[in-house]
């Protein structure tokens, strides 16, 4: 009886060490997914300037993906992430995607032309008063892009010399979601 009895005890105490060393391996694993899918999708930034109102305010906090451009390139009306220069340190902005690489880009008259014709966007942002230096044609080179706030006459964008066309090397990545405030809560639409 007794060395059932202890055979059982030790199937039990296997078995315990055994459903132990599972949960442990499978919260490490949780734990390594949740950091690389972190890095990867769910850099948090919080938007400093108003430049992207109405669609987003300063204060508002979103996620980037910073995967989908390593498979893809920035389309029109993406609202992306960039460097202003190639050091690391350097200020990230947010900005919409308007004019892509092999197009030229013109505001005349309060509105966008991408080779000549008028961009009809699908949100009423308003007539732009300063063109800046896209009141002549800005011819977008390989891997590079015009991008505008959606507060069109409050934004530093490629309008201005200061920032100018993005190149691709400096897109961090592209804003999927909003985290706060809770009422914004969501996917961000392009």
């Amino acid at each position: 009886m007794k060395a059932a009895s202890r055979y059982t005890r030790d199937y039990f105490l296997k078995s315990r060490i055994k459903k132990i060393v599972f949960w442990i391996t499978a919260v490490a694993a949780a734990v390594l997914l949740a950091l690389a899918y972190s890095y990867y999708f769910c850099q948090n930034i919080v938007v400093q300037e108003s430049s992207m109102e109405p669609t987003l305010s300063a204060g508002d906090t979103i996620l980037i993906d910073r995967v989908s451009y390593a498979f893809g390139s920035p389309r029109r009306g993406d609202i992306i992430v960039f460097r202003t220069g190639d050091d690391p340190k350097a200020s990230l902005h947010i900005k919409r995607v308007i004019g892509l690489p092999g197009e030229t880009v013109q505001i005349r008259d309060g509105q966008i032309l991408i080779d000549g014709e008028i961009y009809m966007e699908k949100k009423g942002f308003p007539s732009i008063n300063n063109p800046g230096i896209a009141e002549e044609p800005v011819e977008l080179g390989k891997g590079e892009y015009f991008v505008l706030g959606d507060n069109r006459n409050n934004s530093e964008d490629s309008r201005y010399v200061d920032i100018g066309v993005i190149e691709s090397s400096r897109i961090e990545g592209k804003l999927w979601m909003v985290t706060a405030p809770f009422e914004k809560f969501g996917l961000l639409r392009s």
